[in-house]
C-alpha cells in the first residue's frame, strides 16, 4: 500500500547523528596539534610514490619563500629612492636597481611556483595508483569472514568512497600548508626587520576566517559521516532500479513503485540533513567575513598611527602594506590549506584505519605448507560462529575424508553445510578445534596454500565480465590442453564452441561484442572452472542448482569420472545425486547427527530417510 510506514532497517534519521559529538568538540588547537602528523603522513606517501617529485615539490616551494621575501626587501628599497627629496627623474633613476631586482624576484618566483605545480601534479596521478592498489591488495587478502562483518562493510565503506580518492588532496593540501608556511615565513622576516610591532597586524586580519573555516569542516565531516548508511543503503536500492540481474524481478513483481518510495524516503531524509549543513556552514562563514572585514579596518588604523607618530618612515609603511597584504594571502591560503588538510585528512585517516583493521586481519605469516598429497582430512570438534550472530553455525563438528573417497554432506537450510566445507577450503578459520591436513594443523599452514590445492564449484559462482578463456583458466596460465580438457569435461566446451569468438569471447552484454550465457551454461563454466584447477580436493556446493535434469545427470557422472584419484565433496539437497557417496554426513543445527553409506542411513530411518522418502516420493 502507498501509505505504507517503510521499514528502512539501520537507517533511521535518530541514529543519523550518532558520531555527531566525534567533532563538535573539534577546535583549532586541536587541529593544529594534528597538523604535523597529517603533513608527515602525506609527505611520507608522496615520498614513496615519488622521491624525485616530492623532493622537487618541496625545494622549488621553499625557493618561491626566498625569492618572496628578497622581492619585499627590494620593494622597500625601491620606495625609500623614490620617496627621497628630489627632482622626479633621480628619484627613479635611484629606484632602477631596486626595481631590477623586484621584477627579477617575481619572474624567478613564478618560475619556481610553475615548476613545483609541475611535479605537485605528476605526484597526484601516482598517488592515487599506490593508494589504490594498496586498499585492493588488502580487500582481496583479508579472510572471507571479514566481510561477514558489519562493521568493517562500514570502515570499507568509508575508506573506498571518500578515503582513497583524498589521499591525492591530502598531499596537495599538506605541499600548499607548507608552501603558505613559506610565505607566511618570509613575510614575518621582512616584517620583523622593519618593525616588529608589525606581526602582530599580520594576524589581526585574517583570524576570523580561520575560526570560520574550522568550524565549516567540523560540520561538513560529522554530517558525512553520520550520513554513511544512508548512502550506502540509497546507493543499493539505486542498483535495484538500475542494474540488469534484478531488472526482470522488479517488474515480473511490480517493485517500480515500492522500490522508488523506498529511495524517495531515504533521499528526502539526507536531503533534509545536507540543507541544514549548507544553512549552518553559510551562518559560519558570514560571520568570519565580517569578523574578517573588521580586522582588517584595524590593521589601517594601526599603520595610520604609527605613521602619525613617526614611528616608521612612509617607505616602510608602503612595504608594510605590500607584505601585509601578501602575508594576508598566504596567511588565508595557510588556514584554507590547512582547513582542508585537516578535513580531507579525517576522511584519508579512514582510509588509514582501515588499512591498519585489514593487515590485523591478515594475521601472522604461517611457514608451514601442507603435505603434498594428503591422505586423510580430519575434522576434531570445530565450532565457528559468524561476526555478530547470536547462535554458532557450527559445534562440535568431527568427521574424516580419506584420500579418493566422495563425501557428502546432506542437511537441510542452515544446518551448517556449507559453512562447513568452507572451513575445509580454507576460506574460513574455526573458532575452536582442529582441521588436519594428515598430521599438519591448518592454523600452521597460510589459507593461500590450502586454496591452492583445493577447487570450489558454487551455486552462487561469480559471472566473470572476462573472456570465456578466463572464465575458466582464472589466470593460471596452464595451457590449451589444459583449457579443452576441462570445457569438455564439464560439459562447457559445446555451449562454447557456440560463442561468435569462442574462447575469446567477453562474457558480459555491458560492453561491446560482449555476450550473455544462461543460468545453465553459465553453471557448466563454473564446472570447467573447478575441473581446470585439477586441485587435490574438489568442493561441490549445488553444483547443479541451474541444470536440468538431463545435463544434472550428465554432471554427476563427470563428477564421478573426474573424482578417480581425487578426493570430491558434494553439498546437495537432491539425494538421488548422493547415493553413491562412500560417506553421507548430515548435518543439523551446526552439527552431525548422523553417517554412513546411503543404505547405512536409510537403515537408520532418521532425518537422512525422510528427507530421502520424501524426495523421492515426489517422484512416484
Amino acid at each position: 500500500m502507498a501509505d505504507e510506514p517503510l521499514e528502512l532497517g539501520e537507517i533511521s534519521l535518530s541514529n543519523w547523528h550518532a558520531h555527531m559529538d566525534k567533532m563538535t568538540e573539534v577546535g583549532f588547537l586541536p587541529i593544529a596539534r594534528r597538523l604535523p602528523s597529517l603533513v608527515r603522513h602525506a609527505m611520507s606517501l608522496a615520498w614513496r610514490a615519488s622521491p624525485r617529485d616530492t623532493l622537487a615539490t618541496i625545494v622549488l616551494n621553499l625557493l618561491g619563500g626566498v625569492f618572496t621575501a628578497f622581492g619585499l626587501l627590494a620593494t622597500t628599497g625601491a620606495l625609500t629612492a623614490l620617496f627621497q627629496d628630489g627632482p622626479t627623474p633621480d628619484r627613479v633613476r635611484a629606484a632602477l636597481p631596486s626595481l631590477v631586482l623586484v621584477a627579477a624576484a617575481a619572474a624567478l618566483r613564478t618560475a619556481v611556483q610553475a615548476g613545483a605545480g609541475w611535479a605537485q601534479s605528476r605526484l597526484e596521478p601516482q598517488i592515487t595508483r599506490q593508494t589504490e592498489e594498496r586498499l585492493f591488495g588488502l580487500t582481496s587478502r583479508v579472510e572471507l569472514v571479514s566481510y561477514d562483518d558489519p562493521e568493517f562493510h562500514d570502515s570499507l565503506q568509508r575508506a573506498r568512497t571518500r578515503g582513497v580518492a583524498m589521499a591525492d588532496s591530502v598531499v596537495s593540501s599538506a605541499v600548499d600548508v607548507v608552501t603558505a608556511a613559506v610565505g607566511i615565513a618570509a613575510v614575518a622576516g621582512v616584517l620583523g626587520v622593519l618593525h616588529p610591532v608589525l606581526l602582530p597586524l599580520l594576524l589581526l586580519a585574517v583570524l576570523p576566517d580561520a575560526w570560520a573555516a574550522v568550524r565549516s569542516a567540523r560540520m561538513r565531516y560529522s554530517t558525512l559521516n553520520a550520513l554513511i548508511p544512508a548512502m550506502r543503503r540509497k546507493w543499493i536500492i539505486a542498483e535495484l532500479l538500475a542494474e540488469r540481474d534484478p531488472a526482470a524481478e522488479v517488474r515480473s513483481f511490480t517493485m517500480r513503485d515500492f522500490l522508488l518510495r523506498m529511495y524517495d524516503a531515504v533521499a528526502r531524509a539526507e536531503q533534509e540533513v545536507m540543507l541544514r549543513l549548507a544553512r549552518r556552514q553559510t551562518i559560519a562563514r558570514l560571520v568570519g567575513e565580517a569578523l574578517g572585514g573588521l580586522g582588517s579596518g584595524l590593521v589601517y588604523v594601526a599603520l595610520g598611527i604609527l605613521l602619525a607618530v613617526g614611528a616608521i618612515p612612509l617607505a616602510v609603511a608602503g612595504t608594510a602594506v605590500l607584505a601585509i597584504r601578501s602575508g594576508a594571502t598566504s596567511l588565508a591560503s595557510l588556514l584554507h590549506s590547512t582547513n582542508r588538510l585537516y578535513e580531507d585528512g579525517l576522511y584519508f585517516t579512514d582510509f588509514l584505519d582501515f588499512c591498519a583493521d585489514a593487515e590485523r586481519r591478515l594475521g601472522e605469516p604461517r611457514p608451514t605448507t601442507p603435505p603434498e598429497r594428503f591422505e586423510r582430512i580430519s575434522v576434531v570438534d570445530a565450532a565457528f560462529t559468524y561476526p555478530g550472530a547470536d547462535a554458532p553455525a557450527l559445534r562440535g563438528v568431527s568427521l574424516e575424508i580419506k584420500r579418493g573417497e566422495v563425501i557428502a554432506f546432506v542437511g537441510e537450510n542452515g544446518s551448517g553445510k556449507t559453512t562447513l566445507a568452507k572451513i575445509l577450503a580454507g576460506l574460513y578459520e574455526a573458532d575452536s578445534g582442529t582441521v588436519l591436513w594428515d598430521d599438519v594443523d591448518l592454523r600452521e599452514v597460510s589459507p593461500e596454500a590450502i586454496r591452492e590445492r583445493t577447487a570450489v564449484i558454487a551455486q552462487d559462482h561469480t559471472r566473470w565480465p572476462l573472456t570465456a578463456r578466463y572464465n575458466i583458466t582464472m589466470g593460471t596460465g596452464k595451457g590449451e590442453p589444459a583449457l579443452h580438457a576441462a570445457a569438455s569435461v564439464a560439459g562447457a566446451h559445446e555451449v562454447i564452441a557456440e560463442l561468435p569468438h569462442g574462447y575469446r569471447t567477453l562474457l558480459d552484454r555491458r560492453f561491446k561484442d560482449g555476450h550473455e550465457l544462461s543460468g545453465g551454461q553459465w553453471q557448466r563454466i563454473a564446472v570447467a572452472r573447478g575441473f581446470h584447477r585439477d586441485a587435490d580436493l574438489l568442493i561441490c556446493d549445488e553444483p547443479t542448482a541451474a541444470l536440468d535434469a538431463r545435463a544434472e545427470h550428465a554432471l554427476f557422472e563427470r563428477i564421478r569420472g573426474h573424482s578417480d584419484g581425487r578426493t570430491v565433496l558434494l553439498i546437495t539437497h537432491r539425494l538421488a545425486s548422493v547415493r553413491y557417496a562412500d560417506r553421507i554426513y548430515v548435518l543439523d543445527h551446526g552439527k552431525i547427527i548422523e553417517q554412513g553409506d546411503h543404505d547405512t542411513l536409510m537403515a537408520l530411518d532418521g532425518l537422512y530417510a525422510d528427507l530421502y522418502t520424501l524426495q523421492s516420493s515426489a517422484y512416484r
